[in-house]
């Protein structure tokens, strides 16, 4: 599903999820650069929340998870490596969950910090093209 997600043909990132827990990494290109050669938000935004869905969605099975809410927090400007986010879900209930993230480079240094409330969805996972 992923994958297989238009947008990600432009981001090419990378996944990896396990209970509770995703891991995303992007190479950073100078397409995604604003007018000061460094990385543009939506790249950070895109990236913890991913990870925080992803970790999210690994403990919800029947349905598709939406993200209620989001906040981030930019701490250091990235223009080369590969960026590197960890989600991880730290509270859920039957339908609210929350979720944290953290956006390192290449160095681990911490670039961004997000976390993010998610809600179940009255769609079937089953019905949302490439999932598998």
């Amino acid at each position: 599903m992923y994958r297989g997600a238009p947008i990600n043909r432009f981001y090419e990132p990378a996944i990896r999820i396990t209970h509770g827990v995703a891991e995303i990494d992007v190479r950073v290109r100078p397409e995604f650069f604003h007018a000061a050669q460094a990385i543009h938000g939506s790249v950070y935004f895109k990236s913890l929340d991913d990870a925080a869905f992803f970790a999210v969605n690994s403990l919800v099975t029947d349905v598709f998870v939406l993200t209620a809410s989001f906040t981030i927090y930019l701490t250091r400007p990235v223009s080369e490596g590969t960026l590197h986010a960890v989600g991880r879900v730290v509270h859920q209930s039957r339908s609210l969950f929350l979720g944290e993230s953290e956006l390192r480079d290449d160095a681990q240094r911490l670039v961004a910090r997000g976390s993010g409330s998610f809600m179940r969805s009255a769609t079937a996972l089953t019905s949302v093209a490439g999932y598998a």
